[in-house]
């Protein structure tokens, strides 16, 4: 199947970055295996925020992880969206759940985990998780055990 009949925008067009926080470049599509349980993993080395009370430029590489259930994150609409942060205040834990909650409501995956690796600000290194397993099924209890066992 063709991505281009799914309604995806991003994907082939040029490409426009947006200067402030814009969930609304998140696009997704029909998961071709939901029978099947599979990681996906993105990685984003060259994450860049502001320090909400400075305005200071914050970098980071944050790293998402899911087991997609109906619906998947389109790679190119997960770019704009994580540039879109670029002029955007906010601590770095409120990144990190900001951005698991959006993808959360785009695709409600079975299972996903954001983690951020901010470079040091002040000497201080800070590395937020945030994990999500859909409540009732054996995916929150996945949930509960990888953020017992996080270092």
């Amino acid at each position: 199947m063709e991505r281009k009949t799914e309604g995806l925008k991003a994907l082939g067009a040029k490409t426009v970055y947006t200067v402030d926080y814009a969930p609304q470049l998140l696009e997704c599509f029909e998961n071709q295996h939901p029978g099947n349980d599979y990681w996906v993993r993105f990685n984003c080395p060259e994450f860049t925020t502001l320090c909400p009370v400075t305005g200071q430029p914050d970098f980071a590489e944050i790293r998402i992880s899911y087991i997609p259930d109906k619906k998947m994150v389109e790679s190119k609409s997960l770019k704009l969206y994580l540039t879109s942060f670029r002029n955007h205040g906010d601590f770095h834990e409120d990144v990190v759940n900001i951005i698991m909650k959006d993808l959360i409501k785009l695709m409600a995956p079975k299972y996903i985990e954001v983690t951020g690796f901010f470079t040091p600000r002040g000497g201080i290194s800070i590395y937020p998780y945030a994990n999500y397993g859909r409540p009732g099924t054996r995916w929150e209890a996945l949930a509960e055990k990888r953020l017992e066992a996080h270092e």
